[in-house]
């Protein structure tokens, strides 16, 4: 093991040791040169408007068997196309193709995605700028576009 410099000029020496082993740090590395947002499609931010292509089913990993609800988006932004989770029992029927949509994070740890969804780590919340919860819940109607 190698120890560290002591003494009254050991100050430069430390500094430089001390940004050489940053670079051995993913979340410095992450941060620094800013991968999060490159690889982010919707570019840093929380929310993103986006027009339904096609509504998908994708099968839940083991041990659960189930048939997720999604819809595969194109965003308004960048053009970049995603698959995002449609939460709620019967909230696929509210989605129709070219509908506009906005979608948020699910929240995964490290932004993956999260529960048994593969590949999936968008959520739809609106629908044509109503809320897809009041839509379930019968306190709005789906509006015409």
């Amino acid at each position: 093991m190698v120890k560290k410099p002591r003494g009254l000029n050991s100050a430069k020496k430390l500094k430089r040791k001390r940004k050489v082993s940053r670079k051995c740090d993913p979340r410095w590395v992450r941060k620094a040169f800013k991968l999060k947002q490159k690889a982010d499609p919707l570019g840093g931010a929380h929310q993103g408007r986006a027009i339904v292509l096609e509504k998908v089913e994708k099968e839940a990993k083991q041990p659960n068997s189930a048939m997720r609800k999604c819809v595969r988006v194109q965003l308004i932004k960048n053009g970049k196309q995603v698959t995002a989770f449609v939460p709620g029992d019967g909230a696929i029927k509210m989605v129709d193709e070219h509908d506009e949509v906005i979608i948020e994070c699910i929240g995964g740890t490290k932004g993956r995605s999260k529960g048994d969804i593969p590949a999936v780590r968008w959520q739809v919340i609106k629908v044509n700028d109503q809320s897809l919860k009041a839509l379930l819940s019968g306190k709005l109607e789906k509006a015409r576009r």
